[in-house]
């Protein structure tokens, strides 16, 4: 699989602090819906910002599309109009008097046409439902809009590579399950999103591989296949998912087939039963 933007024999140290991470080769596939999944302080977010040019890589080196990244202004600029990190906090990230402000603010810095950045201001809040708060106060928002006129500014820039910091943290299950369809339309039109949650189901429901950061380094794989393994997921400070557990318990009680999938959420396994 092509890899469009990896780290390689990174690690990084934060100043006067502990090493975060060292020795990290990790890739992002194109086209892959990628989990981030760790205890707190595992890196995961060191990461994400050394994956978004926001932290560099102390040994080691940031490729995109094979090339090595320079922390110059052109080499970040290049990077940020392939990769966007949306932090977890929404207020963290949005600062202009309205939506629309906030939403045009990347698309203006890169010193697009106006009818340009008009275009995918209108593309943005229209992939993330929010076209009618257009003109609202950020101040005004609901937590879920604040969060999806977060996502909104960084897909306004068009990114291939769309990184996102506990999406679902902080929102009810109506405005997960909202946020998850806007995803699945963003993966349709051709980004690729990587996630960082600590909702094990949640990842195994939705992506296509996992990676899982522990003590003794990052482990990465097919997503159900990955988090079904309870002693990685201990070693991660993670519960085992729900339906792999199901799937176990019931192959254990030759209720279902070796080779066939279970049911990954319990609506799907009132409907098999």
């Amino acid at each position: 699989m092509t890899r469009l933007v990896e780290l390689v024999g990174a690690g990084y140290a934060y100043e006067d602090g502990p090493v975060v991470l060292s020795g990290v080769d990790f890739g992002i596939a194109e086209g892959r819906a990628l989990v981030l999944l760790g205890r707190n302080g595992s890196g995961k977010t060191t990461l994400m910002r050394m994956l978004s040019g926001g932290l560099r890589p102390v040994p080691g080196e940031l490729r995109l599309d094979g090339t090595a990244v320079a922390y110059d202004r052109a080499g970040l600029t290049r990077l940020r109009t392939s990769v966007q990190l949306v932090v977890q906090d929404p207020d963290d990230q949005l600062f202009a008097a309205s939506v629309e402000q906030d939403v045009s603010f990347g698309p203006m810095n890169m010193g697009l046409p106006a009818e340009e950045v008009r275009a995918r201001v209108d593309s943005a809040l229209a992939a993330l439902d929010i076209t009618a708060l257009r003109d609202r106060p950020t101040h005004l928002l609901s937590y879920g809009q604040r969060k999806r006129a977060a996502i909104a500014g960084a897909v306004a820039m068009a990114p291939r590579v769309l990184i996102l910091d506990e999406p679902t943290a902080g929102l009810d299950p109506d405005g997960q399950e909202r946020l998850l369809d806007v995803l699945a339309r963003l993966r349709a039109a051709g980004t690729t999103v990587v996630m960082a949650t600590h909702d094990v189901d949640l990842a195994v429901r939705w992506a296509d591989d996992a990676a899982v950061l522990t003590p003794s380094g990052i482990r990465v794989g097919p997503a159900r296949e990955l988090l079904s393994d309870p002693e990685l997921l201990a070693s991660a400070g993670l519960r085992q998912a729900w339906s792999p557990a199901v799937t176990s318990f019931l192959r254990a009680r030759a209720l279902l087939g070796a080779d066939a999938a279970g049911p990954k959420t319990p609506e799907a396994l009132a409907a098999w039963a």
